[in-house]
């Protein structure tokens, strides 16, 4: 049934992406707006994107900022030094949405929707030239 089983799974553990990350899901903001906080941090320096998150007035803004923290600390667990990190790759998905009825004039009722989203943050160290 299954040929080659051990061979097919060395070859994904190769290929995997071994820069250190962090994945918060199921967070309860639409993606929509956690889009708008993190393409203020894309790129950056994470001492850099750490100052922005603070001083960003977005509910999203303290979210993402824990976020980044927990992939530094995964960096710094693998032997990667804080001041050469800069965030490589900063994502939002939608996640799942919750649907609820609020109750409408003669006896209908309108559908409100509660979205959800996942943030995946990826940092690299920068390469010296």
């Amino acid at each position: 049934m299954a040929k080659r089983m051990k061979e097919k799974a060395a070859k994904r553990a190769e290929n995997r992406d071994m820069r250190p990350r962090a994945i918060a899901r199921y967070i309860r903001i639409s993606s929509r707006k956690v889009r708008i906080v993190i393409n203020l941090i894309r790129g950056k320096q994470v001492n850099e994107a750490l100052a922005i998150l603070k001083f960003t007035p977005k509910s999203a803004a303290p979210v993402v900022e824990k976020l980044l923290k927990s992939a530094i600390a995964n960096a710094e667990y693998k032997g990667l030094n804080k001041d050469d990190l800069y965030v490589a790759e900063v994502f939002a998905d939608q996640g799942p949405t919750l649907k609820r009825m609020r109750p409408r004039a003669k006896g209908s009722g309108a559908l409100i929707l509660k979205r959800s989203s996942h943030i995946t943050i990826v940092l690299d160290e920068k390469k010296e030239a």
